[in-house]
């Protein structure tokens, strides 16, 4: 299985607070990656580098062999296309209407190449992807928390892309809507045949859905393994974040500085 995303070296700071120093990480096509790691260790940070919505300092990413630290924003854009993120909380805009949210991808990167009735037709084939056929019409704020998410879902996958990239999809959620929401992202992979990288605390949800983990630990992954595998690592800083048992010591960190 060959490599859609490689990240060789990344480095990357606020101020004085080091995110990553030496990132090297391969995402593989067609598979689901969970990576997991502490608060505060830049698990989202990864994805935001990765669509370019944050710079690296130093470092390559690769996607499908181009060099994205090098691209300028018109191909960035094209970029875009090809990877949608489920953010957390799903970022939905209270004041249009469902559709338009999920139009609205469709909106900014294919208005000139396809019709009103080819969108609007986008959008009930992503809604009803996401189990929730029919309600373009309705507000966000009418919605509960486990129905915006899979607004959210819907909206990523309205534009087809090729990698798609969840940020906590399950926080927040009941136990019905969190295994709703797993059995989503299971569920699209098979049917729309696309690589996704997801971001999660929830163990239960990353040793369900993954073909393989990775775990971020002082700057860098310290452990990566199809999840069978991953639950047998004995490093203890991973089997400590698996069980809950100790603290890592970034989740120290966060604390000691709250």
């Amino acid at each position: 299985m060959s490599e859609i995303i490689r990240f060789r070296g990344v480095e990357k700071a606020f101020g004085a607070k080091v995110i990553y120093r030496g990132l090297d990480l391969d995402v593989r096509r067609g598979e689901v990656l969970t990576i997991l790691g502490g608060s505060g260790v830049g698990k989202s940070v990864m994805l935001k580098l990765l669509i370019g919505l944050l710079q690296v300092d130093a470092g390559e990413i690769f996607f499908d062999g181009e060099d994205i630290t090098k691209m300028n924003e018109r191909q960035q854009s094209l970029v875009r296309r090809r990877i949608a993120m489920l953010f957390q909380g799903a970022a939905l805009f209270d004041s249009i209407s469902v559709g338009e949210n999920v139009a609205y991808g469709l909106e900014e990167h294919f208005r000139h190449s396809m019709s009103r009735d080819a969108i609007a037709e986008r959008v009930a084939w992503a809604l009803g992807l996401v189990g929730l056929e029919g309600i373009e019409e309705m507000r966000p704020s009418d919605l509960s928390g486990g129905m915006r998410k899979r607004v959210g879902l819907a909206r990523a996958i309205a534009v087809r892309p090729e990698v798609l990239l969840y940020d906590e999809p399950t926080t927040g959620l009941d136990p019905i809507n969190t295994a709703r929401v797993n059995h989503l992202i299971m569920g699209l992979q098979r049917k729309l045949k696309i690589t996704s990288v997801v971001v999660t605390h929830d163990m239960g949800s990353a040793f369900t859905i993954s073909d393989r983990l990775a775990m971020v630990h002082s700057g860098r992954i310290i452990a990566q393994a199809p999840k069978e595998e991953f639950r047998r690592l004995e490093d203890p800083r991973v089997s400590d974040f698996i069980t809950g048992h100790a603290p890592v010591q970034e989740d120290v960190e966060t604390l000691l500085n709250a």
